[in-house]
């Protein structure tokens, strides 16, 4: 029986996977700072959330983690170097890179292994290094690049115990949310739930050979 395991549920993406997920796999677990004090920022938290998994024996043939953060420290993204600041750079990085090498580290071990197994992360096109054409957003970008290169990394490593793995970094595109708002500028936009939808069927369509990737949600390949 296929399991799936939804990090960051709570919030509107990773809440609406869940909800896709419960159509079509009778078993999802769903972990949130709001319901269970996850806190991607504290290794110990992570850590000992992962352990309880393991006491259980569970192991997950799709770990989805929906975590990150646009805006840190009440901060906008930057539009120019002028008005960086250390302390939101730093709390980019805990959130959209720091967090999700500890999730590798703690949570990959529970990845089914001997089968089809997803460790899926929301990255940005943003991230992208070659695709960077207007400048700007740059604790953003540079978090999120660093996601990328971590989720490249993982990879690598994972294949090693878990040849049947998946490792991949996913672009919702502009999904619909009061964060978004100011954000979109008259571009296309999804519901959550289409967001998912959409997410989950490029997940679907995976294979070993596509470990290591950066897909968008149509499951076009971004440059990194």
């Amino acid at each position: 029986m296929s399991r799936a395991l939804v990090i960051g549920g709570s919030g509107g993406i990773g809440s609406a996977v869940a909800d896709v997920l419960r159509k079509n796999i009778a078993d999802v677990h769903v972990i949130s700072r709001r319901e269970h004090g996850l806190d991607i920022r504290d290794e110990r938290s992570i850590r000992d959330i992962a352990a309880i998994l393991d006491n259980r024996g569970l192991r997950f043939n799709l770990i989805f983690v929906a975590t990150g953060a646009l805006e840190v420290c009440g901060t906008p993204p930057e539009k120019s170097f002028s008005v960086i600041k250390a302390d939101a750079m730093a709390e980019a990085f805990a959130v959209n890179a720091i967090g999700p090498a500890l999730l590798i580290k703690h949570f990959s071990a529970l990845l089914a292994k001997d089968e089809r197994a997803v460790f899926a992360f929301l990255s940005a096109r943003v991230g992208s290094i070659e695709d960077n054409r207007l400048g700007g957003w740059m604790s953003y970008r540079a978090s999120k690049a660093a996601l990328n290169q971590l989720v490249k990394c993982a990879s690598v490593e994972i294949k090693r115990s878990h040849p049947n793995a998946i490792i991949t970094a996913l672009h919702p595109g502009t999904i619909e949310t009061p964060l978004t708002k100011k954000y979109a500028r008259g571009r296309y936009t999804s519901t959550p739930h289409e967001g998912a939808e959409k997410m989950l069927s490029v997940l679907d369509k995976l294979t070993a050979e596509d470990t290591g990737t950066f897909l968008d949600y149509n499951g076009e390949e971004i440059p990194w």
